[in-house]
């Protein structure tokens, strides 16, 4: 048996061809080129007529997209040949020409995708080629490498387009012995299709197989060894090349069988170079997972702050949903209203989103006002995204995205990115509000956005133009983000989303439970100021009354429900609570402990309020424009409380004992003369005139007796002595003005 290590002694033999050899290829060539110049003469009008055929057709060809999850075990063959069967039944009763079925060769775990059984994927082969699916063009696509028996499968479809650096063969990798059962089965499907060559099949599949390509006059050959020998004998071989040598399988790069062997017809790294080879639409490659039939929609709502809670209620929620055998949903509409909070729980909403089966379930994301900074990033995970026109996309946030964070930003998108098939720059450019992306064209007219390091990981960098910078710094409106592709529809409200989708059911939304419901109410900006207007309006009434009181309950509880909610919702944190208690424990030791200046006073209401609006936000120093206007909200709303309660207040005193109902309940006020009497510590009015003797000399106060009662005395100026008889001169509120009574002499 000839074997590759002979290579060099049979070379001459292989390369030196025989007189009569030499003149019967010449004798082919000549007579080759003049049937080739006679058939391009005839040929032209029947090429002109089928190219003008071609380009007044119209009719967009029917696509889809099967998923081949690997590796191909279980049930898998029969689960993926029912999927196929319900995608072939749609396509084939709406497709006005022959249809083409793309099976996405991926694995979602890279250590087991080369343990496909060799069972299962010969009853998946032996479908793909059957009879059935005569009528489909049948795509194998591989973005990524397939070894192991799965390669059966990629052998059944009539064309492959592979990645450039993804690898297809080493079938036999992981058997200990290779039957006849399964070189005939491999030989079997390989004849069927022709797709590879039977030899370099069986090569991937047997390493005891040594394959060689052989130039034969009548063109390139795959041969076994003994085969070549046979034809070098006959004088007919030009060249022989090594494919495989014996003791090692085949396993060729997607450059190689593109443009070394030319076994796949196209090279496409991701999903829009594969619709470029195809000539398809882009809604071409979207999955279905109603199969023509109905949409079985859930909502998800990501509103307000993005945080650890929110975030693992949703994917708590989300998963729940989809492991209930009992529901049926196939769409996930995720409206979001946010602006951002955290960029770590964002990626990890997003990456769930993006991990979710395409062929099962069906993620729409609606913004309907903001999904500024790294909320965005969830929008964009989503199969699609819908917006609203004046709604934002991206742009200045509820938090800053630092320096560090940057390089784990483009890490994770370019991620998602490779897995969705999608670019990843613009979304980059959302957040990031210093990364360029522009607008490129190439020949073709194929419209893209790239920054400058996507273009270089690009297969042909050379062939894109250059065009605008796109401005992601303030973020997109929605009509900026259909102009540049990011969103695929334009809609003002969730009703439009279903007419845009066709759904008949309500978009359901999982139910929070009752604290996660109170937490998004009391930290609204509506509820929060109301807390806080009723939380100063206690303390108000409560600091007016002596001791303590209802006043300063509900006040302490309006605080506390304040604060409670905001740190639930992520806005508030130990900082906040700890400057609030600061701040009161700096008022009381004022009040009560340590009067004097107000630095105490001052300081300790300055450290009140910046809690009350540190709580409202996420940032401290705001330093972007969506900042400084939640600033000022912040801002106002405390405000808002403080002045709604003075002024309220006042209404109170002034209109509430008018009232009818409360007239009852409360004293009448009293007039400035009766209530200047009343605050009068005594009344010496009816002494005046009044004759007594001085107790103490009066030098000018001191005691007098008038009757039997003792009182506190002033003279007019002069020292009256002890003894002496004086009178009542005048009498201001509690001093008593007495005079010395002429001619009388001190006892």
């Amino acid at each position: 048996m000839y074997t590759f290590q002979e290579h060099n002694r049979l070379s001459p033999q292989r390369h030196k061809l025989s007189a009569f050899a030499l003149w019967r290829q010449l004798g082919c060539v000549a007579v080759s080129l003049v049937a080739l110049l006679l058939l391009a003469a005839d040929d032209a009008p029947i090429r002109q007529n089928t190219s003008n055929a071609a380009s007044t057709s119209n009719t967009p060809i029917a696509a889809r997209l099967i998923p081949v999850s690997l590796p191909i075990t279980g049930n898998a063959d029969t689960n993926l040949k029912r999927l196929i069967d319900q995608a072939i039944e749609v396509m084939g009763n709406h497709a006005t020409s022959r249809p083409v079925l793309i099976l996405e060769f991926r694995s979602t775990d890279s250590e087991g995708a080369d343990a496909s059984e060799f069972e299962r994927s010969l009853s998946v082969a032996r479908y793909l080629a059957s009879d059935r699916l005569s009528g489909f063009r049948t795509v194998a696509y591989l973005p990524r490498s397939v070894r192991g028996h799965a390669v059966l499968a990629v052998l059944a479809c009539e064309e492959i387009i592979i990645a450039p650096d993804a690898e297809l063969g080493e079938a036999g990798r992981g058997e200990s012995h290779v039957d006849e059962a399964m070189r005939s089965s491999y030989r079997e499907i390989a004849e069927r299709r022709r797709t590879i060559p039977p030899a370099v099949a069986l090569g991937m599949l047997d390493k005891d197989l040594a394959v060689a390509r052989v130039q034969t006059l009548d063109g390139v050959r795959y041969l076994f060894a003994d085969e070549v020998e046979s034809l070098q004998e006959e004088g007919t071989v030009s060249a022989v090349d090594a494919v495989v040598a014996a003791g090692d399988l085949i396993s060729l790069t997607g450059s190689e069988l593109r443009l070394e062997y030319g076994f796949a017809s196209h090279l496409a790294s991701d999903h829009s170079e594969l619709l470029e080879a195809l000539e398809l639409p882009g809604s071409a490659l979207e999955r279905d997972p109603s199969l023509g039939g109905e949409w079985h929609p859930i909502r998800v709502d990501v509103n307000g702050v993005i945080n650890a809670q929110n975030v693992n209620w949703i994917l708590k929620s989300t998963k729940d949903q989809l492991n209930d055998e009992a529901s049926q949903f196939n769409f996930l509409c995720v409206t979001i209203d946010s602006p951002g909070g955290s960029l770590i729980d964002s990626l990890r909403l997003a990456n769930y989103f993006a991990s979710l089966d395409p062929s099962r379930v069906r993620t729409v994301a609606f913004v309907s006002s903001q999904a500024r900074g790294d909320a965005a990033l969830v929008a964009w995970s989503c199969n699609q995204l819908v917006i609203k026109e004046d709604a934002i996309l991206g742009g200045p946030g509820a938090v800053n995205i630092r320096a560090r964070e940057i390089p784990e930003l483009k890490r994770a998108v370019q991620a998602i990115a490779v897995d969705t098939q999608r670019n990843w720059s613009l979304p980059v450019a959302l957040v990031d509000d210093n990364f360029d992306v522009y607008r490129y064209t190439n020949t073709r007219g194929d419209l893209r956005y790239f920054s400058d390091e996507e273009l270089t990981q690009q297969s042909d960098p050379n062939q894109w133009t250059r065009g605008e910078l796109i401005q992601c710094g303030k973020g997109l409106s929605g009509r900026e983000a259909n102009r540049v592709q990011i969103a695929r529809h334009l809609a003002s409200s969730l009703a439009e989303v279903r007419q845009l989708y066709q759904i008949e059911d309500e978009l359901e939304g999982i139910e929070p439970n009752w604290a996660h419901l109170a937490i998004q109410q009391l930290s609204s900006p509506q509820i929060a100021g109301t807390l806080l207007f009723i939380a100063w309006f206690a303390l108000i009434i409560e600091v007016s009354q002596p001791g303590i009181g209802v006043g300063g309950f509900v006040s302490a509880l309006c605080f506390i429900l304040f604060f409670w909610s905001n740190f639930l919702s992520g806005t508030a944190a130990w900082l906040e609570g700890l400057l609030f208690v600061a701040g009161v424990v700096s008022v009381v030791i004022e009040i009560f402990v340590l009067p004097g200046f107000g630095i105490f006073g001052f300081g300790g209401a300055c450290l009140v309020v910046a809690s009350l609006v540190l709580a409202s936000q996420t940032f401290i120093v705001p330093r972007n424009s969506y900042q400084y206007e939640q600033f000022a909200n912040s801002l106002m709303m405390v405000a808002a409380g403080l002045v709604g309660a003075f002024v309220s207040l006042l209404m109170v005193r002034r209109y509430l004992p008018e009232a009818p109902i409360f007239r009852r309940l409360m004293l009448e006020k009293l007039d400035d003369d009766e209530l200047h009497e009343r605050e009068l510590l005594a009344d010496y009015r009816h002494l005046l005139g009044k004759r007594g003797r001085t107790l103490t000399q009066l030098t000018p106060s001191g005691k007098a007796r008038f009757g039997d009662a003792d009182v506190d005395v002033i003279s007019d100026g002069e020292a009256i002595p002890r003894g002496s008889s004086v009178t009542v001169a005048d009498v201001r509120g509690s001093r008593v003005l007495v005079q010395l009574v002429e001619g009388e002499i001190p006892n």
